[in-house]
């Protein structure tokens, strides 16, 4: 796959609120994540007793899957999970979203920071609903595949 559509995918995921997180022991929750579009380790926040986390403590390999309509994205992501302790880091991603799980704030001893390192991806990018709507439509109409958008595999 280009660069151009793995610039796009890290354009995309930052403007993307949130997905689906797993490890091989812990089932997938819905997750809010903190992505930079210039690429890089996808970051969450979450609390210290649950099983995403306790299945994090050591490395463990991770899946994170994104289905946003309104960006137009489509991905699942694999990579490893970590734990970590980074208070610069947590500074910086720190805000109302990861705020409204903590009554102590970003001291409160529940909160841990975790850092997933994608390897490689299968993604989906489309020009949203009214152009999916449309290839539909005009699909049924010419009797012919729909162009949906671009679809395939990036290696980070």
């Amino acid at each position: 796959m280009s660069t151009d559509i793995k610039k796009e995918f890290w354009d995309r995921l930052e403007d993307t609120r949130a997905g689906m997180l797993s490890t091989g022991s812990a089932p997938a929750v819905p997750m809010s994540h903190y992505a930079d579009d210039d690429g890089g380790p996808i970051w969450f926040i979450s609390a210290k007793g649950t099983d995403l986390v306790q299945s994090a403590v050591q490395a463990t390999p991770a899946q994170y899957i994104i289905s946003s309509a309104n960006e137009g994205l489509y991905a699942r992501i694999d990579g490893t999970l970590t734990c970590v302790t980074d208070p610069a880091q947590l500074d910086k991603l720190w805000g109302a979203i990861a705020a409204a799980w903590f009554e102590d704030g970003k001291q409160d001893d529940d909160v841990q920071l975790m850092r997933f390192d994608p390897k490689e991806a299968e993604v989906w990018t489309t020009g949203g609903t009214l152009q999916f709507l449309y290839e539909i439509t005009k699909a049924n109409v010419q009797d012919e595949m729909p162009d949906i958008g671009k679809h395939g595999k990036i290696t980070f």
